[in-house]
């Protein structure tokens, strides 16, 4: 049995392939969208406590098949999110260095082409401006032509914040989100950047 993608993007399940955006250049390494092969370094990586603890969603510990499910889910896509993997193999670097996600903020409610940037990248790659570089390449490449992109960021990972004004991100405010591999609510510095 194959799967007809756009008939079921059409239904709003899913999200059909974005062509040029399926593989977006960031100089040393390119994003590219997750294959199942990429289960092994994402268990590994989001495993580590200091990447669960710096993300809203990663649990820790990591439960079994978390790391399997995870790539189901951004191998189908859906309508709402979109996700790549930041692949250093074109430079020698492993084929798993992060993940970029990208998600539609209340597009069915207001069509107002906003969306949200988040990213984790694994603790053997901090401080090589990797995470800079993707946040950059996905900005240009603009796959969800947004108007407005909007990050938000622990207060206790200011190297993040310095990632996003690096990419023109502006601070907004203060807030707080529920960090699920904390157990609590953390307060976060949350960014804007106004595309087009």
């Amino acid at each position: 049995m194959t799967l007809d993608v756009a008939a079921v993007a059409a239904k709003g399940k899913i999200a059909a392939p974005i062509g040029d955006a399926d593989h977006i250049s960031a100089g040393r390494f390119v994003l590219r969208r997750a294959k199942t092969s990429d289960a092994g370094l994402f268990a590994l990586y989001a495993g580590d406590r200091r990447v669960a603890e710096a993300t809203k969603s990663i649990p820790h510990p990591l439960p079994p098949g978390a790391a399997d499910a995870f790539v189901s889910r951004a191998m189908i896509g859906t309508a709402e999110e979109d996700i790549w993997v930041m692949d250093g193999a074109i430079s020698g670097l492993p084929e798993v260095l992060g993940v970029i996600n990208l998600k539609h903020m209340d597009e069915e409610k207001f069509s107002r082409n906003q969306s949200e940037v988040s990213f984790w990248v694994a603790p053997a790659f901090w401080n090589l401006g990797i995470a800079s570089d993707a946040v950059r390449a996905l900005m240009a490449a603009n796959p969800h032509n947004a108007r407005t992109i909007f990050a938000e960021v622990f207060q206790d990972n200011p190297g993040s914040g310095h990632v996003l004004t690096n990419a023109g991100f502006q601070y907004l405010g203060d807030a707080e989100s529920f960090a699920v591999a904390r157990a609590a609510r953390v307060p976060t510095w949350t960014y804007i950047r106004k595309l087009g």
